[in-house]
């Protein structure tokens, strides 16, 4: 059954009077607990793509359907609270805020959902534990290396425990050793929370570890 339902995607942006459309008519199905990478070059749209489905940004025709809801007919707000509890993201770039340590990084999507402190801390904690930061708890951003920081990212994503987890080129900013790694803990990660994962990555290694793969040309999906 797909948990992920994408018809008809249409998107385009405005760049300097003209029209420059990104995604064709694309359509996708990503069944429950499938792992699928997207490939492709370079502004292509894979960004694109994963902020649509996870309802960052609004399409201009089609539907993006998540766990039977229907993301794209949601009003704003709801779209807000549906990504906060059903979709984890994890980007190149690790966006954490550098005046929260670790544990207060990764719980806050809990704060935004209001779950109670003596809840939102033990489950960051853990999560941290288990993407093998226990020891790196307190410390905040500045205090840790890009491939510290990545696996705080992952554990934000997940610490909703939510549905669908997409990752935007996620060891685009690491070393070769550290990608290795942060590639391992996904694989691990989409496994033991049982996770439907759509990996964008230039990383023909990462790609490989997936189910599928799939390639973004022209504004549409093909085969790999």
């Amino acid at each position: 059954m797909a948990l992920v339902d994408a018809r008809g995607i249409v998107k385009s942006y405005d760049v300097t009077g003209r029209s420059l459309v990104v995604l064709r008519d694309l359509d996708l199905q990503v069944d429950a607990g499938e792992m699928v990478a997207i490939v492709g070059a370079s502004g292509v749209g894979k960004s694109t793509l994963l902020h649509v489905l996870g309802g960052l940004d609004r399409v201009d025709q089609g539907t993006v359907t998540i766990a039977s809801t229907e993301v794209t007919s949601l009003p704003d707000q709801e779209v807000v609270a549906f990504r906060n509890r059903q979709v984890g993201f994890v980007f190149q770039f690790h966006h954490l805020l550098p005046e929260f340590n670790a544990s207060e990084n990764a719980e806050m999507p809990m704060r935004i959902a209001r779950v109670p402190m003596d809840e939102a801390r033990p489950r960051a904690e853990d999560l941290l534990r288990r993407v093998g930061l226990g020891d790196r708890l307190t410390h905040r951003p500045g205090m840790l290396s890009g491939g510290e920081q990545q696996r705080v990212a992952v554990a934000r994503a997940l610490v909703m425990r939510p549905a669908l987890l997409l990752a935007d080129e996620p060891t685009g900013d690491l070393d070769e050793a550290t990608a290795e790694s942060l590639h391992a803990l996904l694989r691990d990660m989409h496994r033991d929370f049982g996770l439907t994962s759509i990996i964008a990555t230039h990383n023909p290694r990462l790609a490989a570890a997936c189910d599928r793969i799939l390639r973004l040309e022209s504004g549409k999906l093909h085969q790999a």
